[in-house]
């Protein structure tokens, strides 16, 4: 992989990292919710389910894709509604004091695995995974080592951009008291789940 490309990979992934949506919304209410350490389980999640990703997209599974968009669009809407249903349980959730009491943690699996399943079923994903990341791929050059460059990088860029919004999530917690910022706040972060992901949907839908 070239020098240039890779630094084109890193903008690209670093600038999602840093996009609100349906992955950076989950990180940031769980650290509203639980503080940064456990808000960074479903950040490990979503990291771990790229590798599922990644794989794919050296795989061209893009081009299979494109064979059978009807089957391909019934899997991006079971995404949605799975995304709507994580968004569902995000308003439902309990409010209260953020300033003096955080609720207490779930299981760690269950922390991971919501993060995992989130960006599985991410429509979002499609657009880098899908659509940009297989451009990135040089056919002339070793398949194993540019995988390994891409998870180091995309991992990178993730993680950090997901640590930032979970560390500006815990210092707005501490400086909130009403228990209300809590609802609003999940009802604006359900909407931009269920709208990136349904806008995702329609984007990688279009011919």
């Amino acid at each position: 992989m070239e020098f240039s490309v890779w630094l084109a990979l890193v903008g690209l992934f670093f600038a999602g990292g840093l996009t609100p949506g349906p992955a950076v919304m989950l990180v940031v209410s769980a650290s509203l919710r639980y503080g940064v350490r456990p808000a960074m389980l479903p950040a490990i999640g979503v990291s771990t389910a790229n590798l599922v990703w990644i794989g794919l997209a050296a795989t061209g599974a893009a081009a299979i894709a494109s064979r059978f968009p009807l089957a391909f669009l019934t899997l991006k809407l079971a995404g949605l509604g799975f995304i709507i249903w994580l968004a569902a349980n995000l308003v439902r959730g309990a409010t209260r004091d953020l300033r003096l009491s955080r609720e207490e943690m779930p299981k760690r699996a269950a922390l991971l695995g919501k993060g995992v399943g989130l960006q599985l079923a991410n429509p979002n994903a499609l657009v880098f995974f899908g659509a940009l990341l297989p451009g990135f791929f040089d056919p002339g050059r070793s398949l194993t080592l540019q995988i390994a460059i891409m998870v180091a990088t995309i991992t990178a860029s993730e993680m950090t951009g997901l640590f930032v919004y979970a560390v500006a999530a815990d210092r707005m917690a501490k400086n909130f008291s009403d228990p209300s910022f809590t609802r609003w706040f999940n009802i604006g972060a359900a909407a931009l789940m269920v709208g990136s992901a349904a806008f995702a949907v329609w984007a990688t839908s279009q011919p």
